[in-house]
Formats: structure tokens, sequence, C-alpha cells
């Protein structure tokens, strides 16, 4: 009984994925989740990196992950409306039903992420969501809070 324990404690932890153009990236194999905590500017470039990771770990992954972004680490946001619609209309095909939530504390992220949610509603395979608050992220993807925050948030909260 303890080694099961001992192993479902090591599948518990976080994997950090070591990708020099995705910093704040982690997957969580007990959830099936990837959270992302990006910092700095979105522009046009960065949002098209994001797609093509996610599209390359949906084409070689056997299991479906949902997705946590947390767009509060944005300075600025520098893309065209085109081009968030271009993007969700990339997305409307996926191959296995995922979640993806976006978690904004501010109204520009938030009306970003609310615009791409509502570009996303006739997508068959994924259901994506936008939140101001992460307790509801969490309770949406079924997941505890705590993983949703950035380390230095969940560090911080311990103390």
């Amino acid at each position: 009984m303890a080694k099961s324990m001992e192993k479902g404690a090591i599948s518990e932890e976080p994997i950090e994925f070591i990708l020099k153009d995705f910093p704040g990236t982690r997957y969580y194999p007990k959830f099936h989740l990837t959270t992302w905590h990006p910092m700095g500017i979105l522009d046009q470039a960065l949002a098209e990196k994001v797609i093509e990771f996610i599209e390359c770990e949906e084409y070689i992954q056997d299991a479906p992950f949902d997705r946590y972004i947390d767009l509060s680490g944005f300075t600025e946001i520098r893309t065209r409306p085109n081009h968030i619609i271009d993007i969700a209309r990339r997305r409307q095909i996926v191959r296995q039903p995922v979640k993806s939530a976006f978690f904004a504390d501010n109204p520009i992220g938030l009306a970003l992420a609310q615009v791409y949610e509502r570009l996303m509603e006739g997508a068959t395979m994924i259901t994506v969501r936008a939140f101001i608050n992460p307790d509801f992220a969490a309770e949406w993807l079924e997941v505890p809070v705590q993983i949703l925050f950035p380390p230095t948030r969940t560090a911080d909260a311990r103390h």
C-alpha cells in the first residue's frame, strides 16, 4: 500500500516543460492538464507559436489534455481581431474532447478571452471558457485551484 501511495504522490507532481519559448508551462499528468503563465507581451508571433505548440502536442499525444492559460502576466496585448478570428477558425477542428480555460484579472485580457470563447462556440471537440476567478476555472476543469497558480503565488499562499 505504501508503494502505491508513493507512486500516486509522484504522479501528482507537475512536469515542467523545459521550453525556451514557453516558460511557465507545466503538465499535470494526474489531471491531464497543461497550465501556462506567460509574461510580457502577447503579440501575433507569440500567439502563433502557442497554437503551433498545442497542435503539435495534440498530434503526438495519445490522450487529450485540458489547458489553462493565465493572461494576467501580460503587460500588453498586441494582436489584431482578425488574427483571433483566424485562430478560432483553425482551432475549431480538434480530434479529441478538451477544455481550454482562460483566466484574466483585467478587462482587456478578459474581453479577449471572452471574444475567443464566443468564436469557439461552434467547435464540437473543444470547449473554451473565460474566467475572472481561478476558483471557478478550477471547478470547471475539475482540478484543485492551487495548481492553477504560478509557482510564486503558490509559495506565497503557503506562508
